[in-house]
């Protein structure tokens, strides 16, 4: 079996502010859009977005209302500017969860959150 990810797909509450997180500030292309349904392509995976309400339409799954307040995962953006995307995410008043930090291993990483509570790692390359 030959498995690869194609995309991802984030519930949201608001598709305006979605659309201006991942596409005004984050500068993502848009890729598709389709009613309450929009793609960005951000290399080899595509990101999704669907309203709640739009995906239990689509899936039949008990999608619920609300910004969940846990988190079970995280999207990583990889940039050699991760001081000035972090800036750029302040001015626009977009959350700072943690500051540009140094990791043992190397790597610049920083954490934001999205407009739907969602945590975004903007990191620099590995190695």
């Amino acid at each position: 079996m030959d498995l690869k990810m194609g995309y991802v797909i984030l519930y949201a509450e608001d598709l305006d502010k979605t659309k201006h997180f991942y596409g005004e500030l984050l500068g993502l292309k848009l890729r598709n859009e389709f009613d309450t349904y929009i793609e960005y392509d951000t290399g080899n995976t595509v990101l999704s977005f669907n309203t709640r309400e739009g995906g239990r339409e689509v899936t039949n799954l008990p999608i619920p209302d609300g910004i969940r307040k846990e988190q079970t995962f995280e999207l990583g953006f990889v940039t050699e500017a991760v001081e000035e995307t972090v800036e750029k995410l302040r001015k626009a008043e977009v959350p700072v969860l943690l500051e540009p930090t140094e990791k043992p291993w190397g790597q610049k990483v920083a954490y934001v959150s999205d407009p739907d509570g969602h945590y975004i790692e903007i990191c620099s390359p590995i190695g």
